[in-house]
């Protein structure tokens, strides 16, 4: 990463190597086209132990076709698709959920679909403290964004447990797309939002969403997990952002997130 005493604008944390571009890329593409400093942080980019392989990671490569280094090639992914945002970008090397082991059986954890949408396991806790310890590590920020864990994927409720922890009532909370486009997904966070409180709208233009749609292209293993193409994509995409407006933040102050068994909110 670059460094320069001109400071960020935002820093945006994403669990996974595509989860920014997905959930932010049009606000990002807005920010980086006025000159403004972008960072996106992927917290599980590190490459898998050697030693762990199973049934669920084999179908997962191969949907992804990436039988190979798949960790590396997301992570080339990744550079392109934020050198099309214009942002900067930092890969730690916590590995994604389907390749962690229980440190107590050298078991992998998670070995589901099931298993990467439900509760993170007891085993995992540490791991809060671990990604907390790095966030106090990063470059000072206008504003610090982490998911609002719509669609209860493991890995993002341990970036956001760890980011509350850091941030506290600063953070600001995206809408993780494109699970937030699912019936019932959104509510099974927010519940029923008090009327005061209300979601900070970001407005896209046809550049922003041109952009975010050239980035998600960018991370070519990962398209066929949520879109059948390119068409499908577009649709998709621009039709949420013209029903919500453009990209949706909130405040944690009013959320009650499920995390690591503490309350969150939104403004």
């Amino acid at each position: 990463m670059p460094q320069t005493a001109t400071p960020f604008t935002a820093i945006y944390l994403a669990p996974h190597l595509d989860d920014a571009a997905l959930s932010c890329g049009g606000q990002i593409a807005r920010l980086t086209r006025t000159g403004q400093r972008v960072l996106i942080v992927t917290v599980m980019a590190g490459d898998p132990p050697t030693d762990v392989e199973n049934d669920y990671i084999r179908s997962l490569h191969a949907r992804w076709e990436l039988e190979r280094d798949a960790a590396a090639l997301r992570r080339a992914e990744d550079i392109a698709a934020c050198a099309i945002l214009g942002a900067e970008y930092l890969h730690w090397p916590i590995a994604d959920c389907i390749y962690r082991l229980d440190p107590a059986t050298g078991r992998p954890i998670y070995v589901s679909d099931d298993d990467i949408f439900g509760d993170v396991q007891p085993a995992e806790q540490p791991l809060v403290a671990e990604i907390a310890g790095l966030l106090q590590r990063l470059p000072a920020a206008g504003q610090v964004y982490a998911p609002l864990t719509v669609g209860h994927h493991v890995d993002h409720l341990l970036v956001t447990a760890a980011a509350q922890i850091v941030f506290g009532a600063d953070l600001r909370l995206y809408e993780d797309y494109p699970y937030v486009q699912q019936a019932g997904k959104l509510a099974a966070v927010i519940g029923d939002l008090p009327g005061r409180w209300a979601p900070a709208v970001v407005a896209l233009d046809a550049a922003d969403l041109d952009a975010k749609v050239e980035a998600i292209l960018a991370f070519r293993s990962q398209l066929s997990t949520f879109f059948s193409d390119r068409s499908d994509l577009e649709r998709q995409l621009k039709g949420y952002a013209e029903r919500v407006g453009g990209e949706r933040l909130w405040h944690p102050e009013s959320l009650n997130l499920h995390a690591s068994s503490q309350r969150d909110g939104m403004e």
